[in-house]
């Protein structure tokens, strides 16, 4: 899709030609993605390839060195990150920022509030569906740094969710999973989608994982794309091969 057609296209979250260094360090060099909503694109790449900068870059955290980030084709470049969050373009983590001693409940109810998702007399009904949604209503009254790894990952995206996003960029949201948490993270992402609509961007080194959930894969490395398109073929591709998969068979569960 044309730069252009980026800019007259509705429900698109588009990076175009995104660059970003850090003093003589350059971590994105010429970057472009889109993602629609409804639709989920994986992001993969070796360790330092530039995938969490581009998140970040997204999100709010970085401002882009050059290039654009448009949302509907209005920059998002510049704004605060908490202004992104309440445009719908909401990320999680790759190291988990829950509030600690705060319930997981309240850690919900904090995002629905802070977005302006809910009134304060709703809240608690509002982020105990979302803990329900996400297999782990039980654990509500529990403090969030009491929370098992795995709960806290899902804990992390139903706070996501409560900020009623367009758009959910996941920063590895299966890390350190077996496979049968791997399998429940990818219906829950995939249900995500089913139900509310929303485009999800997942960086993750689980290759099975994106494998199996993704519409498409864009693939990093050294700061630049150097493959996109459906899983196969990315798979096939020899640069991938050479520069990612090729190492990482071993995640290939």
């Amino acid at each position: 899709m044309s730069a252009l057609a980026v800019d007259r296209a509705a429900s698109v979250l588009a990076a175009l030609d995104v660059a970003k260094s850090f003093g003589g360090v350059h971590a994105l060099r010429g970057v472009s993605l889109e993602l629609g909503e409804g639709e989920i694109v994986g992001l993969i790449g070796p360790n330092g390839s530039g995938k969490t900068t581009l998140l970040n870059c997204i999100a709010g955290v970085y401002r882009p060195s050059s290039g654009r980030i448009l949302l509907d084709g209005e920059p998002l470049a510049g704004r605060a990150g908490h202004a992104i969050a309440r445009a719908g373009v909401v990320r999680t983590f790759q190291n988990i920022r829950l509030f600690g001693r705060l319930s997981a409940l309240q850690n919900v109810e904090v995002s629905a509030l802070a977005t302006k998702q809910v009134r304060r007399s709703g809240s608690r009904d509002f982020a105990f569906g979302l803990l329900d949604e996400l297999g782990i209503s039980e654990l509500a009254e529990r403090e969030a740094g009491t929370l098992s790894y795995g709960d806290q990952r899902r804990l992390e995206i139903a706070r996501a969710l409560a900020a009623g996003p367009r758009f959910l960029l996941l920063d590895e949201p299966a890390a350190g999973m077996n496979e049968t948490e791997s399998d429940a993270v990818r219906a829950q992402v995939e249900r995500v989608r089913r139900e509310r609509g929303c485009g999800v961007l997942v960086v993750e080194h689980d290759l099975r994982l994106i494998m199996q959930l993704c519409d498409r894969i864009v693939v990093l490395n050294e700061g630049s794309v150097i493959a996109a398109g459906a899983p196969a073929e990315v798979r096939r591709d020899p640069a991938v091969i050479a520069a990612y998969i090729g190492a990482n068979e071993g995640d290939d569960r």
